[in-house]
């Protein structure tokens, strides 16, 4: 890979212009203790460099070779998280479990509003998240930085609920704006709203960013401050500046060179310790109901 094609970033950090399969080999084995990707979804989204319309057995086998990459370049206890659409969420928790050797600890739905409309089908306002280990009885989880309060303290004021509080677990849900007590954040069923156009967190120049605050939340519970933090299609940079707030180092690769160099003004614009963008209490962002008025109960 010829040097201009590296874009080198402060204290050690990496953002790597190319595809990921070639730019992935500079890392050596076990180099990196999380990987989180967010790959095209094979539906034929209209990227600047990437022919998102492969037939399914061309996106499966070129998805098996970056996720074997993933396996190769994460440490003994490292974690691996993948997002995904429905075409092709099933087939890659497969590959990744049964063929490539991850454990699945967690398949977290992620909810948003402003979701996919359609006409002959529920409407689409998720994306799944699958949380792979590369061993089952050895990787890092910090519970007590993704805590949240329990019903028990919020709704019954006991005094025997735990003040540490609780940590997420499954759930079924209706829109927030239609349930606004049915929903919380201790769930598994995350609700962070999509970053969409009037979003002061929005950078305006690609159109699948992920939010700040649900990145925050992968980095915090699966990483420890100075663990390397790999990003295979780097898109908006949300993982790279997360991971930089957060005091992770951070390797990244982008195919695109306009994404890549607007990556890297995000990243010299933020420094460690920067807060993260987005509301830390997401259903506060979004009206309790269609019009915008808030329920009488």
């Amino acid at each position: 890979m010829p040097a201009e094609t590296q874009l080198e970033l402060p204290i050690g950090d990496r953002l790597v212009r190319g595809d990921c399969l070639e730019n992935l080999r500079l890392l050596p084995d076990g180099a990196a203790q999380l990987a989180f990707a967010d790959p095209p979804f094979n539906i034929g989204y209209d990227y600047d460099t990437y022919d998102d319309k492969r037939s399914a057995n061309d996106y499966l086998d070129w998805s098996r070779r970056w996720i074997a990459e993933m396996q190769r370049v994460l440490s003994a206890d490292g974690t691996f998280w993948l997002a995904i659409g429905d075409e092709y969420a099933a087939e890659l928790k497969v590959m990744a479990t049964r063929e490539l050797g991850f454990a699945c600890r967690s398949w977290v739905v992620w909810y948003y509003t402003f979701g996919v409309n359609c006409k002959n089908k529920f409407s689409r306002s998720h994306a799944h998240l699958f949380h792979f280990v590369r061993d089952p009885e050895a990787f890092t989880f910090n519970a007590d930085q993704i805590r949240v309060p329990s019903a028990r303290e919020l709704v019954y004021g006991d005094k025997r609920a735990n003040p540490k509080g609780r940590l997420p677990d499954d759930t079924w849900i209706l829109r927030p704006q239609d349930l606004a007590e049915g929903f919380g954040p201790e769930e598994n069923t995350w609700y962070f709203p999509r970053v969409c156009g009037t979003f002061k967190e929005r950078s305006g120049w690609h159109g699948c960013q992920m939010p700040e605050q649900l990145l925050g939340r992968i980095i915090r519970s699966c990483s420890n401050p100075g663990d390397l933090v790999v990003d295979p299609f780097a898109g908006s940079g949300t993982t790279l500046a997360v991971a930089k707030k957060l005091g992770r180092r951070f390797f990244g690769c982008e195919l695109s060179e306009q994404y890549a160099e607007r990556i890297g003004e995000r990243l010299a614009s933020i420094r460690e310790g920067d807060r993260l963008d987005g509301a830390e209490e997401p259903l506060k962002s979004a009206p309790p109901t269609a019009q915008g008025r808030r329920l009488k109960r």
